[in-house]
């Protein structure tokens, strides 16, 4: 699938030798996109995914009507990514700078196609030792649920009670088959009817613990570089027949198109949706003279003095000496379209002047020129690094606006953090700390099973519900996630409590607005305008600039 199918969404079917399964193990990931995958595999409290909300973007857990059916993080994000990023219907996406979504969206798609494989020796399991003896397993759930219950209220003598809830009912219940006052026929299916969920119990737990050391090797792997990739074979069509494959082809297709588009949102005080807020801001305003008294400014426009700009921070990554400096950024052009602060959805352009999410070139010059004052989207000039394998991302935004006599020339600072530590810890071996037999006064810990009694009962009844999702969502609860929604900066936390990741965003800002101001006197001089007071007004934001200080620019105080 390479560039044609995300220009071409309604292509027909490509059945030309040499298609392959998705991978997402390829050249060209990150850490960032890693760290976000690897939560498609984990297994731990869906809860502890609220740890990574931050000030402008929070994500919520909807509960269910039983707590026994609610799902552990890896599922709940896995299952909330999918229906966001590829339902039907989908709301437009925020771009994910520094990471590849789609890579992320396919290990949510593979990590739901290991645990089908699971929930389906599952629901086997339960049909054999639970349904043919429904009671039982009925008696059995009920008495989990009510000490999940009851252990849910985080109070150390509720726990104790939920403990001893588990073996009073298990004593009443060896109890009831020893003392059971029917024979024959019904004696046998009432012991089994006790017996059988227990023996269902033991087995389940052997295809939860296989499958759960197969999710961790995967989380493991991916925040160790990356090392099992993501497969997707039901996202390659073998036949014509096969719609449901070329849906998630063109699904995903429309993902990584999107991710190019050069259409972003600004929502007032969180900033640029994607690029990070707004954290310092430099004009540039003077009158426009002519340099010879009597005579005329030659003509000019905006896009003339964007384009100087654009074709000399094209050269950033160039200097005197050979210190490494500046890697090579990304510079485009973009257009910004204003939202509210407390927008849950955005909509994209649409149109003649638009293909495949991109906003063609006349379109852009256009605006740059035209849409400087009162409603309308408005055009920047962007560089953008993409640093620390994706974990920062510096975006500095440069716009051209004249009004009467008066040219403005403003440099904005972006910058998206880390993603949440949340997403990058390892996988932990679960251990018990106990006392040794002789030495008593000693500890050690012993490993204990990757998935718990309660888990195991928890999965297995799930298991069943798994072909029709809407239904787990109503009984265990679902991840809401935050919108408008991407996947980079739902996640992302602030860079500057770390130090390096700070200075290398307050150190772009003083080459990129030299290299601004540089670049329009040029076009001014060129063009016939006196340039001595916007000589002075550049050296006097030249020292200013010298020590940039981060500041929450778009929250004014007014």
């Amino acid at each position: 699938m390479g560039a044609a199918v995300a220009n071409n969404f309604d292509s027909a079917f490509d059945f030309r030798p040499g298609a392959q399964v998705p991978l997402s193990g390829a050249a060209g990931e990150t850490a960032a996109t890693h760290a976000l995958a690897s939560a498609a595999y984990r297994d731990t409290d869906v809860d502890e995914l609220l740890k990574a909300n931050s000030e402008w973007h929070k994500s919520e857990i909807k509960k269910g009507k039983l707590s026994l059916f609610k799902p552990d993080l890896g599922e709940a994000f896995s299952r909330a990514v999918q229906v966001r990023t590829l339902g039907g219907g989908r709301k437009p996406l925020i771009q994910s700078f520094g990471t590849e979504p789609q890579a992320v969206v396919e290990h949510c798609l593979a990590a739901t196609g290991i645990r089908k494989q699971r929930d389906s020796q599952l629901t086997v399991v339960m049909g054999v030792f639970g349904v043919l003896f429904l009671p039982g397993l009925l008696i059995w759930l009920l008495i989990f649920q009510a000490r999940k219950w009851i252990s849910d209220q985080k109070d150390k003598r509720a726990q104790a009670l939920s403990t001893a809830l588990l073996v009073g009912a298990g004593g009443l219940l060896l109890l009831f088959l020893i003392r059971l006052p029917f024979t024959g026929l019904a004696g046998l299916y009432l012991r089994a009817m006790i017996v059988a969920p227990v023996i269902g119990w033991l087995l389940a737990k052997q295809i939860c613990e296989r499958t759960a050391k197969d999710m961790r090797l995967r989380w493991e792997s991916l925040l160790a570089g990356g090392g099992i990739g993501a497969k997707i074979p039901e996202a390659v069509p073998t036949n014509p027949n096969e719609t449901a494959a070329e849906r998630l082809r063109q699904g995903l297709a429309h993902l990584t198109a999107e991710q190019q588009s050069n259409s972003v949102f600004y929502a007032g005080p969180k900033g640029i949706l994607g690029m990070g807020t707004r954290w310092g801001s430099w004009q540039l305003a003077e009158e426009l003279t002519p340099r010879e008294p009597g005579a005329e400014i030659h003509p000019f426009r905006s896009w003339d003095v964007i384009r100087a700009i654009h074709d000399q921070l094209r050269l950033l990554e160039r200097g005197p000496l050979h210190t490494g400096g500046f890697p090579t950024p990304s510079i485009r052009h973009w257009i910004v379209t204003p939202v509210g602060e407390n927008a849950k959805e955005v909509a994209r352009p649409k149109g003649t002047d638009v293909e495949a999410y991109q906003i063609k070139g006349h379109e852009i010059q256009r605006i740059c020129n035209e849409q400087q004052f009162g409603s309308g989207d408005r055009h920047y000039l962007g560089v953008q690094f993409r640093l620390w394998d994706g974990q920062l991302v510096i975006t500095m935004l440069i716009t051209v606006t004249v009004l009467h006599h008066t040219l403005r020339i403003e440099v904005t600072g972006h910058a998206l953090g880390p993603v949440h530590a949340l997403f990058t810890t390892k996988p932990k071996a679960k251990v018990k700390e106990v006392a040794k037999t002789v030495r008593f006064w000693e500890t050690k810990e012993v490993k204990q099973p990757l998935v718990g009694t309660t888990d195991v009962v928890r999965l297995a009844a799930r298991a069943p519900f798994t072909w029709y999702p809407p239904l787990l969502d109503f009984l265990g609860g679902k991840l809401i996630l935050p919108e408008p929604f991407g996947l980079r900066h739902a996640w992302a936390d602030k860079p500057w409590r770390h130090r390096f990741m700070a200075d290398d965003a307050l150190r772009t800002a003083t080459p990129v607005l030299r290299v601004v101001h540089a670049s329009a006197l040029k076009v001014l001089q060129e063009n016939g305008v006196d340039t001595e007071r916007w000589d002075n007004r550049s050296l006097i934001l030249s020292g200013l600039v010298q020590d940039p200080t981060p500041r929450k620019a778009d929250v004014y105080d007014a």
